[in-house]
């Protein structure tokens, strides 16, 4: 019994952090509006190491369009261009000798309409995520059932999982919603 109740903790802890990551790579797929988390997957070489651009710069938003990162050092202004330019954010960057200055154009319906596409794949795949969770856990029941765990305490173990991937399947589903109306926002 104790067995099956550690299956039971192990799968909510990874469906836990499935649904953070789904969380996470929602907020990396921007809505038109300048949020400083936009940036966070963007490293800069800094004395030969790759960092993260939230760790050599602040990064503030004067504005809903506009992302201003201000580097500790001056000289890193270039380098954190050179960054911005080569992550996949399609943002160009202006500087003005002391800051780097984003401007996050405004979207377009058919723009919205691919990033609210771009959502629902991140959400299918968290929900696949739990999927393969329920499925590892039901497979460690059923080897516990043969090496003889009572059938039907294996079956109101394996119907606790199904529960549990329901309740974390539509915590993804709200995610999406929430992401889909700010998406679709002007």
């Amino acid at each position: 019994m104790e067995e099956i109740e550690l299956f039971l903790e192990e799968a909510k802890e990874l469906m836990d952090k499935a649904v953070a990551h789904t969380s996470s790579e929602l907020l990396k797929i921007r809505a038109g509006k300048a949020m400083p988390n936009l940036l966070d997957g963007v490293m800069v070489e800094y004395y030969g190491a790759k960092t993260p651009l939230s760790q050599v710069a602040s990064i503030n938003t004067p504005d809903a369009r506009t992302l201003a990162i201000k580097p500790w050092e001056r000289n890193l202004i270039g380098e954190i261009e050179r960054a911005i330019i080569n992550s996949d954010l399609g943002l160009a960057p202006q500087n003005n000798g002391e800051m780097v200055i984003l401007t996050i154009p405004a979207l377009t319906e058919e723009r919205r309409q691919n990033l609210v596409k771009q959502a629902k794949n991140e959400c299918e795949n968290g929900k696949i995520s739990l999927r393969t969770i329920r499925k590892d856990t039901n497979d460690s029941l059923k080897k516990l059932q043969k090496d003889g765990v009572a059938e039907d305490e294996v079956k109101r173990a394996e119907d606790k999982v199904q529960k549990l991937t329901d309740t974390y399947s539509s915590k993804i589903d709200e995610l999406l919603v929430k992401k889909e109306k700010d998406i679709m926002t002007v």
